[in-house]
């Protein structure tokens, strides 16, 4: 009996110690994840929610070779952390987004989004309000790269060539619409509609525009000499995809899934 015990004991022991090297054996890979709802939810300095903690898991999940983990960065910050290291990938972005001047690889992931206007229900007012935005006050994200915009996200120029409000949260700045202090907000689809799931209430109240600002083909941005090839994570990705598991966690947002192309991949080296 006590052989017996001393052997469960030692396969226990050694089954810990495989575990163990096992996850010591795994590249540690870091990814940026700055609050961006519902993509990164931050409710406090220590914890995070929303679609990439549940993308980072799944990945984790399909494979045991890369350790996947989400290390805190800001929306005006992610450029420089993936320039100087701190960050291996910047994740749900788009070489427009001011990228052009980074050295960096992108991975188009196969998903999409998009920008919506969204303006308070009022009698006689429809689509056609969204035609000119000229003396209208806007209600925008600070940091966001908007297409009416060119794209330009200096929060001094869209104040004063735009009349903006440039805030911090998407809930706050459809609040501002609904409350009449902005006449228009411009939203993240996935957001805007998890927003009016959480608030039923202000449904009714939201016009929201037919057309869009932008559409967001996300990519992920990953620096050279990243623990991860670009061509083995899109691989990864694509092993996702085939099972159903971007279409788990992104279809109740209305991110669209979309096939990828062999070739997806677009390099962005500031020599070029």
């Amino acid at each position: 009996m006590r052989h017996s015990r001393r052997w469960v004991h030692e396969c226990w022991a050694a089954l810990g110690l495989l575990f163990a090297s096992s996850l010591y054996a795994a590249e540690v890979v870091k990814v940026g994840g700055a609050h961006f709802p519902p993509y990164v939810i931050k409710s406090n300095l220590q914890e995070s929610s929303g679609l990439l903690p549940q993308l980072l898991d799944a990945l984790n999940q399909e494979q045991a070779e890369y350790h996947f983990t989400m290390l805190p960065t800001a929306i005006v910050r992610r450029f420089s952390d993936l320039q100087r290291g701190r960050i291996d990938m910047a994740i749900f972005e788009n070489p427009q987004w001011g990228w052009q001047d980074i050295d960096a690889e992108a991975i188009d992931m196969g998903l999409e989004d998009a920008e919506l206007f969204v303006a308070r229900v009022e009698e006689r007012r429809g689509q056609e309000y969204f035609e000119q935005l000229e003396g209208k006050r806007l209600a925008l994200y600070r940091g966001y790269h908007y297409g009416f915009a060119q794209f330009n996200s200096d929060p001094e120029f869209l104040t004063r060539t735009f009349n903006a409000n440039l805030g911090h949260s998407h809930d706050s700045n459809l609040l501002m619409v609904v409350r009449g202090r902005a006449d228009v907000a411009l939203v993240t689809r996935s957001n805007l509609y998890d927003f009016v799931e959480r608030n039923r209430e202000h449904a009714r109240k939201l016009l929201i525009s037919e057309g869009v600002d932008q559409v967001y083909r996300h990519h992920a941005m990953i620096r050279p000499g990243a623990p991860i090839s670009p061509e083995r994570f899109a691989a990864l990705l694509e092993r996702l995809r085939v099972k159903g598991e971007l279409q788990r966690i992104f279809s109740p947002y209305r991110i669209a899934v979309m096939p990828v192309v062999a070739d997806s991949s677009t390099a962005l080296d500031a020599a070029d």
